[in-house]
């Protein structure tokens, strides 16, 4: 069953001004992006400046659910349910979004994050919001963490953020848990391969975000601090690897610039 409206509180969003100072040190310029408290406190505002159509991917998340999700996993009360993982989920808004969509009886989540300043945070929101739900939210890292059969998995922004030698690994474990029917929806920044192409798209990137208020100083500062943090991939590469670990379907759903969502079918 589906709920008509979420349920959410309001909450209040601290303006990203993370990188709109010069650097001052030579260290200070090498610092290096981590998700920790001053990231969390600003997240909301970030990912909304920063990442084209990140609410059109979260809105669409309980429209795929409808379709893939047939309960088929039991819950901890012996009813069935369908279960699904929100891995990296930093503040939970894929979980959220799903939960404001979903009677409580429906799904059991389980969001994870290796980010202890993330999940702390996540837990207060999804306990205020959505304390009847059955959404459990773990601090680890997804590369070691066992996934029970589930039928969907979310995997929003995370696997950029994984040693390249490393994704192929993660991939397989989400296709081994999931359920016949269930789908992955992979969203991830990339890059093209025709040179041409990708400045044009990187530009064009760096237009979006001077529209959404971002400076100069706070673009490149924002660069510099994710350079061998954030490792893309192009698209090709991304369909070649769920190809390698088994999803015989996968489509680019969105895109939008340098941004795509897939989904793959199991």
């Amino acid at each position: 069953m589906s709920r008509t409206m979420s349920q959410s509180k309001p909450a209040i969003v601290k303006h990203d001004t993370l990188f709109d100072k010069p650097f001052t040190t030579p260290l200070d310029k090498a610092a290096r992006f981590s998700f920790d408290e001053q990231v969390v406190a600003c997240f909301p505002d970030m990912i909304r400046r920063s990442v084209p159509g990140y609410g059109q991917v979260l809105a669409m998340l309980p429209i795929f659910a409808r379709r893939h999700c047939k309960y088929r996993q039991q819950g901890d009360n012996g009813q069935r349910v369908s279960r699904v993982y929100d891995l990296g989920c930093s503040l939970g808004a894929a979980s959220m979004t799903l939960a404001g969509e979903f009677e409580p009886q429906d799904l059991q989540i389980k969001a994870i994050d290796i980010s202890p300043a993330m999940t702390t945070e996540a837990t207060t929101l999804l306990s205020d919001n959505y304390s009847e739900h059955d959404i459990e939210v773990i601090t680890a890292d997804i590369r070691d963490v066992v996934l029970e059969p589930c039928d969907m998995v979310i995997l929003n922004l995370t696997l950029q953020f994984l040693p390249a030698a490393d994704r192929v690994a993660v991939l397989e474990k989400i296709y081994a848990a999931l359920s016949e029917g269930g789908i992955l929806v992979l969203t991830e920044k990339t890059h093209a391969f025709d040179e041409q192409y990708d400045a044009w798209l990187v530009e064009r990137y760096y237009d979006f975000k001077r529209a959404n208020g971002y400076s100069e100083m706070e673009i490149s500062g924002k660069r510099n601090a994710l350079e061998n943090v954030l490792i893309t991939d192009t698209l090709d590469e991304h369909h070649a690897r769920l190809d390698q670990v088994g999803f015989k379907r996968h489509l680019t759903w969105f895109q939008f610039l340098n941004f795509v969502s897939i989904v793959a079918f199991k």
